[in-house]
């Protein structure tokens, strides 16, 4: 599946606003997204998870719109509406049939422009939010990843949850919740992205339209991160398996060698013929979930492995790891499994592609992280041009002990 560049197209307008869009001409809906420059990497350890926080409070009202009729305005026409918050942005995104475009844009647009605030609105996300904190904290699989990242990216904003405290989080109120939002929300702070069956022309009549004056964020000043190697860490739950992460920091979306990162991640732990799914589950049934991942932000990334298993064989679980390790530093990669990884991982590149969804994040990661648009045939070259021996040495740099942590959770019990 190939980009025709003449269905890419890029217009900034005269108040900051940048707009990307993809023609998709056999399909008869979209996907449109309003994507703010402002994530938890924004924040300070005062008001940690104000960025969420203003991600739910945009859908509790406008001056002209009330929650039940945001929701309504969307789903009655079959369409859907939803957001998110990263560590460096976040998004309202929504998905309809082509001839509710304009519908969909007028809703988003109202929602990040005019939001109430109500004080006892307020009141009552914020215990919603604490409970989505606590789901979290009831949830090994996901919590340890927030703490491996805690560790790793020790001192720097990266560090922080994206949900915030429950301190931070019962302190945020009208008046600092509206001062962030006014301060972060300037139009040179979005990019609108858009990928279906629609018109480049139609978004930016759209944007004019809705989006008139011109306010303006000030330019983020965004801490780099010094990279930490901790050893070796247990954190205490009341939980009956061992959750654990090896990894370290790694090379972000500004470095060439992130696709390569993403190669070796593949290598290591990326479905079931991976070589640790095959060795720890496959070969020696000790673990049900085993898998590597990377976490990418613009200069940083989590890169490493996570596994569950009972506390009789963690031990051997992180040997057998290791070995794999080591395998991976001391010889190439033999070329049949060289051609499966880029091919698995094309692959999966392009059935993503089958979403418009993920082609509007694509869109709008590619224009974030590189000032342009980064076509499909230049990823494909640049995963062929990969070689054994380049992802040994990069092995050898990423998977050895002197920048490897490892976070353990594990029972009460288990620390007796």
């Amino acid at each position: 599946m190939k980009n025709n560049p003449q269905e890419i197209q890029y217009t900034e307008l005269s108040n900051g606003i940048r707009i990307v869009s993809e023609f998709i001409p056999h399909i008869r809906s979209f996907s449109l997204g309003f994507w703010f420059d402002i994530g938890t990497r924004d924040e300070t350890h005062t008001d940690n998870g104000i960025c969420h926080f203003i991600e739910h409070m945009l859908f509790k009202g406008t001056k002209k719109r009330s929650a039940r009729l945001i929701s309504e305005t969307i789903e009655s026409y079959g369409g859907y509406l939803n957001a998110f918050t990263s560590k460096e942005n976040t998004c309202y995104y929504g998905r309809g049939l082509t001839q509710h475009l304009g519908r969909t844009f007028d809703v988003i647009a109202d929602m990040v422009q005019n939001p109430l605030f109500k004080t006892s609105d307020i009141k009552k996300e914020a215990g919603v939010i604490i409970d989505e904190l606590n789901d979290i904290e009831d949830n090994p699989e996901e919590l340890i990843f927030d703490k491996f990242e805690e560790i790793i990216f020790k001192g720097n904003s990266l560090a922080m949850p994206i949900i915030g405290r429950e301190d931070s989080i019962n302190s945020f109120n009208h008046t600092n919740i509206k001062q962030f939002h006014k301060e972060f929300y300037g139009y040179n702070n979005l990019l609108i992205s858009v990928a279906g069956n629609v018109n480049h022309e139609e978004v930016v009549k759209l944007a004019e339209k809705h989006f008139q004056g011109n306010t303006v964020s000030p330019l983020k000043k965004r801490r780099h991160v010094r990279s930490l190697k901790t050893g070796e860490q247990t954190l205490v739950k009341d939980i009956s398996q061992v959750h654990c992460i090896i990894g370290t920091s790694s090379y972000g979306y500004k470095d060439d060698e992130r696709l390569a990162l993403n190669l070796l991640s593949n290598i290591l732990g990326e479905g079931s013929s991976s070589r640790l799914y095959q060795a720890v589950r496959e070969k020696e049934g000790i673990t049900y979930q085993i898998n590597s991942f990377v976490n990418s932000y613009y200069d940083v990334s989590a890169f490493g492995v996570y596994f569950s298993t009972n506390e009789k064989n963690v031990d051997k679980a992180v040997k057998i790891i290791h070995r794999e390790f080591q395998k991976l530093r001391e010889k190439p990669i033999g070329n049949k499994e060289l051609r499966r990884i880029r091919e698995f991982l094309k692959g999966n590149m392009l059935l993503g592609l089958e979403n418009t969804t993920n082609r509007m994040i694509r869109l709008a990661n590619s224009m974030t992280y590189y000032k342009r648009f980064v076509s499909v045939d230049e990823v494909i070259e640049k995963i062929e041009h990969v070689t054994a021996e380049y992802l040994q040495q990069l092995a050898e740099e990423t998977l050895n002990e002197n920048v490897l942590t490892k976070v353990f959770l594990r029972s009460t019990d288990e620390q007796k």
